[in-house]
């Protein structure tokens, strides 16, 4: 499967002020086969170190941390020379062996001409017991596929091309086509195996038996957070999540029989791990908006849109077959779809924004920063009249030029309101996507 990620690790090869690169991301995601990709096609050999399969590998990073002699020791383990220029040096699950997280700080300093590539989950685990080469290593993250890498996993790059272009009008053949698209990414998802399943199977079916296991393997997983929350609680809030999309989080409501505070820990836990991302509510009166960013005040993501279909328990007969896609699951579905295509568009910076007053309150779904000028974006199937609390931030926020409304309607402009109406398959390129990119 081709991702955007491809470029960007080409970039990052090409780059003269390279260093130690660190791919972050939720479990199977793709991390592992993307790098791989990667060095097959850049490089003329991977050495790969997978930490997690191999723990007595560790021990070459107990001790010094001498860059050269770290690589002497993985060539006898990999069984070939790792050569600069010529060879990536991919540590997997690099999380499993926190020194080796240290170690990446030699290897910038006593080898910047050697291609290291390091990747894994939970990090934030990993890193609160070691030194942390901060300035000594980059990022990136990878989630699952947005709908232009599904389309362009299905096939479809002429679509692909559609979507990654400025929105604009698209003959109505064209719409209907990408609306059913949009429809089944809804129910597959992004996840590179569910999204495999239904290609290599033609069924749905084949998709949800992939999220069952990843959420499951998820579930499994929740055993390793046991000293810093409780599994079942962290149970409880996974499913919770998936079930409020699109509403304010209030920890009492994420699951009967816990604290507070217990639930509080579990939350921020799985948004640790990436599963779920807090979407706070901010003051767009200025930039940065995370300045802002309320503490008390937020909604929440799960990291996949199929893994939410899932974890919903929504019954796949009757909402598959709603014509209306802002009507699936109240219309929580395409707020999921609209926030997952805004993490990647907006790179990683993902907010709202919530009016609290007395006699009223007022919510627009997600601001976006679009070439420096703050947008407020709304997902609704209702016509201008009907966007109150959209107009109310237009009004109220006159540093903002105009707001986006993502529905199934075609694409139209009413610069008398200061409102763009876009089909839901643009959240990307509408959002700041072509920057991204």
């Amino acid at each position: 499967m081709k991702r955007f990620i491809d470029q960007e690790l080409k970039r990052w090869k090409e780059n003269k002020r390279r260093k130690p690169l660190i791919i972050r991301g939720a479990r199977q995601v793709g991390k592992t086969y993307s790098v791989k990709q990667f060095g097959q096609n850049y490089f003329d050999t991977v050495a790969l170190v997978d930490l997690e399969r191999n723990p007595d590998w560790h021990r070459v990073f107990n001790g010094n941390l001498n860059a050269k002699r770290i690589c002497a020791d993985l060539e006898i383990l990999v069984k070939h020379k790792i050569l600069h220029g010529k060879t990536l040096l991919f540590i997997d699950e690099i999380q499993a062996c926190p020194r080796a997280i240290t170690a990446l700080r030699y290897f910038y300093e006593e080898l910047p001409d050697l291609h290291v590539v390091a990747a894994g989950s939970l990090l934030e685990f990993a890193m609160k017991d070691i030194s942390f080469p901060v300035g000594r290593v980059q990022f990136l993250y990878l989630h699952p596929l947005c709908f232009a890498e599904y389309l362009r996993a299905s096939g479809n790059e002429e679509a692909v091309n559609i979507l990654l272009a400025p929105p604009g009008t698209v003959s109505q053949t064209i719409h209907d086509f990408l609306c059913e698209e949009l429809r089944r990414y809804f129910f597959i998802g992004g996840m590179p195996e569910s999204v495999a399943a239904y290609i290599e199977t033609g069924t749905l079916h084949e998709s949800f038996e992939v999220q069952a296991e990843i959420c499951d393997t998820y579930r499994m997983d929740f055993a390793k957070y046991s000293p810093h929350a409780d599994k079942h609680c962290l149970n409880a809030v996974f499913t919770t999540i998936a079930q409020s999309v699109g509403q304010q989080i209030k920890y009492s409501r994420l699951g009967d029989g816990y604290s507070n505070p217990t639930l509080k820990k579990a939350f921020d836990l799985l948004c640790l791990t990436n599963i779920i991302r807090k979407i706070p509510s901010v003051d767009p009166s200025g930039l940065p908006l995370g300045a802002t960013a309320s503490a008390k005040i937020f909604k929440a993501l799960l990291v996949d849109i199929g893994l939410m279909r899932y974890l919903s328990g929504m019954p796949v007969d009757v909402e598959y077959g709603k014509t209306d896609l802002l009507s699936i699951y109240r219309g929580a579905m395409a707020e999921q779809f609209v926030g997952q295509e805004m993490v990647l568009s907006q790179k990683e910076a993902l907010y709202h924004w919530s009016r609290q007053a007395k006699s009223s309150t007022a919510e627009v779904d997600y601001v976006a920063v679009i070439d420096g000028r703050i947008h407020p974006v709304e997902v609704k199937s209702g016509v201008s009249g009907r966007l109150k609390s959209l107009h109310l931030f237009l009004q109220i926020y006159q540093n903002c030029p105009k707001g986006i409304v993502f529905s199934t309607r075609p694409y139209s402009e009413l610069p008398e309101k200061n409102i763009t109406f876009v089909p839901l398959y643009f959240a990307f390129s509408a959002t700041g996507g072509s920057n991204y990119l």
